[in-house]
């Protein structure tokens, strides 16, 4: 499930390449890729962090309602260090950037089916760091783990420069919910305006997130 054609296909193709895989569906956005899975139930699912509509986090949410047997990878090429947690978290059994090595991401695809999780070393590494400190000192928390993850689709789209109504629109919510949303993250990014907001979301943008 990815709403880039291109990327997608590559993907897909990559896969069937494969003489023990096989796609057996595709989708550009959630509601597709739901209405998808329940006509045929697939060995696992492939989604992305970013989506229109339901992103990738509330994607893994309702997959593993639906079918939580059903094992999920998050292929995207938004940064690990901020949704490889979240989208375990919601319920994906790993989580891949698209930037690896193509081998890199068969071997996520097969170690996911094999019912495994899948992540990074790093992220292995940042994860354990929350549960161990160091000479009794805990581990710095990044401010970005404050959002939820509907704040956080938020403001990574103020930061790709869309305005409140261009947000409303992609993610299916009302004007005024996005700017409930866009105040929150003021608050607990201790930001004092919009002006403040959208400087510090274009910054953590351009830094590759």
């Amino acid at each position: 499930m990815d709403d880039h054609p291109i990327l997608r296909k590559g993907l897909v193709l990559l896969i069937n390449q494969e003489p023990d895989l096989t796609v057996s569906a595709e989708a550009e956005h959630a509601q597709m890729a739901l209405e998808s899975i329940e006509k045929d139930v697939p060995d696992m699912a492939i989604v992305d962090i970013s989506l229109p509509g339901i992103d990738g986090i509330e994607l893994i949410k309702e997959l593993k309602l639906r079918h939580k047997d059903v094992p999920v990878l998050v292929v995207s090429m938004h940064d690990e260090t901020l949704y490889a947690e979240r989208s375990l978290r919601a319920g994906a059994r790993g989580y891949i950037m698209k930037q690896e090595a193509l081998d890199k991401v068969l071997v996520a695809i097969r170690k996911v089916l094999e019912g495994e999780i899948f992540v990074s070393e790093r992220i292995t590494t940042k994860m354990l760091e929350k549960f161990v400190s160091v000479e009794g000192i805990s581990q710095a928390t990044s401010p970005m783990d404050l959002l939820s993850n509907r704040e956080l689709t938020v403001f990574r789209l103020i930061g790709q420069g869309h305005k409140t109504r261009q947000i409303a629109e992609r993610l299916h919510l009302s004007i005024k919910t996005v700017e409930s949303y866009r105040a929150h993250i003021k608050d607990k990014l201790k930001l004092s305006d919009g002006t403040d907001l959208l400087k510090y979301a274009i910054q953590w943008v351009q830094n590759g997130h």
